[in-house]
């Protein structure tokens, strides 16, 4: 899977959280919690579909580093193998 293929994976779960967002203007290093307002249930929702999508298992402690786009596509990339 490539970084563009999570940007896309990512793009369409905010977008279901986030559905006014303009996800084209959101900075691959700003807070998406921040941005978008999502509240801390909505974003653990997102992560929950992020997980059952790539099949990557997110534990709680690595929630913050996963606070930006540019976070997330590195996270994973990194256990993709």
């Amino acid at each position: 899977m490539t970084e563009k293929n999570i940007r896309e994976i990512i793009n369409k779960h905010l977008t279901k959280i986030a559905p006014e967002a303009d996800l084209g203007e959101l900075p691959e290093n700003a807070n998406i919690r921040e941005e978008l307002d999502i509240d801390s249930y909505d974003f653990l929702q997102f992560l929950i579909a992020i997980n059952e999508e790539i099949g990557i298992e997110i534990p709680e402690a690595d929630y913050g580093k996963l606070s930006t786009i540019e976070g997330i596509i590195r996270y994973l990339s990194a256990r993709m193998g």
